[in-house]
């Protein structure tokens, strides 16, 4: 992930979102951690309106379209990163979560087009499973 001197966060080649329009809350961490858990506010709670972003229409209709539980009904991406004791290094985290998660959305899926099987292969599927049926009759009780 690259963040350039422009403050910009690069999603594809011809998509970037200005990191001003994500905000960032500095939070404590849960978990392990002894005492410095407790006085060091150091997971970052990352929120991106998708609705007020500069992203293209496509990428902001496919990602309210995701069922994503870090996307909000109100259309907010909210990430919360806090692997790293370092501030910086969740802040980067995040940001490369919020690239995945859009990244994602840029991918335009594909129609799907319906088809019938061939003739050959209904024909094969029904012998096989005559075939079947037969080896299966004949593991009967004997009869006298």
């Amino acid at each position: 992930m690259e963040i350039s001197d422009t403050n910009l966060l690069q999603i594809t080649n011809t998509v970037a979102i200005a990191l001003s329009e994500i905000s960032f809350n500095a939070i404590r961490a849960q978990g392990p951690g002894g005492q410095n858990v407790n006085k060091v506010s150091c997971a970052i709670h990352l929120r991106f309106d998708i609705g007020a972003s500069s992203l293209p229409e496509a990428y902001k209709e496919r990602l309210l379209a995701m069922h994503d539980q870090r996307i909000s009904k109100e259309g907010i991406i909210v990430i919360k990163a806090q692997r790293s004791r370092s501030q910086e290094k969740n802040k980067v985290e995040g940001l490369q979560r919020l690239q995945e998660l859009i990244l994602l959305a840029a991918v335009v899926p594909l129609v799907r087009r319906i088809t019938k099987p061939t003739r050959g292969s209904q024909v094969r599927r029904v012998e096989s499973k005559v075939k079947r049926g037969l080896s299966k009759a004949m593991r009967g009780r004997v009869v006298d």
